[in-house]
């Protein structure tokens, strides 16, 4: 059992029951790097491109030779294997030439082993152009993980300032909350004095209540936007978001060109590899040289004597079927597929870069025009909340005036995310690092 001093740190060393833990700051670059190191997703891009690295290095090593060896005892009276495994062994005599014994011999055993190297010397291509093919999948591999990663950082961006927008809300919702309580208080204390309606009061009280809920409502967007970002990046969720929403104002991009996008580097790779596998699929049409060399050992018993032997040959062989000529249509077609689908992709891509300076450009208006808004609504909150006050105005003007400067308070919010978001689809679109964010 262990010993009370040596579990008293480890008790020390808890949080004590109900102390929150201090949050932990983090900011929009660490938040990415934490997914592209511990995002599930990413890891298993990552080992399908050591697989397709395994695979070119594979076919890399056809060019190699290839070494066997083999061990083994027999013991046969089959007449064929009996008469050539005394042959190998050294030990033929006259008397078993015999047609008595070559028919009907005895059971004969022994030892033997082989040693052989077989090489390649020329496969009409299809060696080559298989490595070549393998190695540009593995390149289009790679490419592919590349873009993963972008769209995982693009992902963590409106995380990111989703949880901080919420956030704003939650400000938003306080504020409108905590101006319809004083509101209420002072509705009630003129119901007391006989200078407005019990009516008003209960108005008053419901729109109190709607802006309860609209807290409520704006913290669970919170905690569902914090689950969110938690989920990308694995980091807890009690962290402190210190890159700012409101960032300065960039102009949108003025290039229509896609720049060095690794998906589409991706899709020139595999059709690179798929022009590849047209030739080895076209070299099945054309013969197979090879060397062979062969040594082998075989005797009666592991102490006695026995015999031994080489081998070296080199040999073309030339296989036809009908159904080859097929099969090299269609590594053709599969050829012009996917040459077809990078042109697709690069077409695709100009256009994504477009609609993602247009979305800056709607998002930086919506933004200017919210802006406004919120400052309108304020003025004219403030004005007539002034008003009702002196009893110059009826309630329901000042509640629409708070409604206003709720919905522009919002707008705003969602004007900031959503241009930063549009920021981060232009940089994928376009393939710069997302918010300048790199290894």
């Amino acid at each position: 059992m262990p010993r009370p001093a040596a579990i008293l740190p480890l008790l020390l060393a808890l949080p004590a029951q109900g102390q929150e833990v201090a949050p932990r700051d983090l900011t929009l670059p660490d938040a990415i790097r934490a997914a592209w190191s511990g995002q599930s997703g990413l890891q298993a891009g990552q080992a399908l491109v050591e697989r397709a690295r395994f695979d070119a290095d594979a076919a890399a090593a056809l060019r190699r030779p290839t070494f066997q060896a083999q061990a083994g005892w027999t013991r046969t009276t089959e007449p064929m294997q009996a008469f050539g495994l005394k042959l190998d062994q050294a030990r033929i005599q006259a008397t078993d030439f015999d047609p008595a014994r070559l028919n009907r011999p005895d059971a004969v055993s022994g030892l033997g082993g082989a040693f052989s190297v077989q090489q390649p010397l020329y496969a009409g291509g299809r060696l080559d152009a298989a490595r070549r093919g393998l190695s540009a999948m593995a390149d289009a591999e790679s490419s592919r993980q590349r873009h993963r990663r972008q769209q995982v950082a693009a992902a963590v961006v409106q995380a990111y300032f989703g949880a901080q927008a919420a956030e704003g809300g939650i400000a938003a919702a306080e504020e409108t909350r905590k101006s319809a309580a004083a509101t209420e208080a002072f509705v009630a204390a003129r119901v007391e004095q006989g200078l407005m309606l019990r009516s008003e009061l209960a108005r008053m009280k419901a729109f109190r209540a709607q802006a309860d809920a609209a807290l409520a409502e704006a913290r669970r967007q919170a905690r569902s936007a914090r689950a969110a970002l938690a989920l990308l990046t694995g980091e807890p969720g009690n962290f402190r978001l210190l890159t700012p929403l409101d960032a300065p104002d960039a102009a949108p991009p003025g290039t229509t060109e896609p720049g060095r996008r690794a998906d589409l580097e991706a899709a020139r790779f595999e059709a690179r590899a798929a022009g590849e596998n047209a030739k080895a699929a076209a070299g099945v049409l054309r013969p197979e040289v090879g060397l062979n060399l062969a040594w082998g050992a075989a005797r009666e018993r592991l102490t006695g004597a026995g015999g031994s032997w080489t081998t070296a040959s080199v040999g073309a062989k030339w296989t036809f079927s009908f159904s080859e000529p097929k099969r090299i249509q269609a590594a053709h077609a599969a050829e012009r597929a996917a040459e077809l689908n990078a042109r697709w992709q690069s077409e695709q891509a100009r256009h994504d870069v477009d609609e993602a300076a247009s979305s800056i450009t709607a998002a930086q208006q919506r933004l200017a025009a919210a802006q406004e808004a919120v400052g309108a609504s304020e003025e004219a909150r403030n004005l007539r909340q002034a008003r009702h006050r002196e009893g110059l105005l009826p309630l329901t003007d000042l509640l629409d005036a708070e409604a206003a400067l709720q919905g522009a308070r919002a707008l705003r919010l969602a004007a900031l995310l959503e241009l930063r978001t549009a920021r981060a689809q232009s940089d994928l679109a376009q393939g710069r690092p997302i918010e300048g964010v790199t290894e």
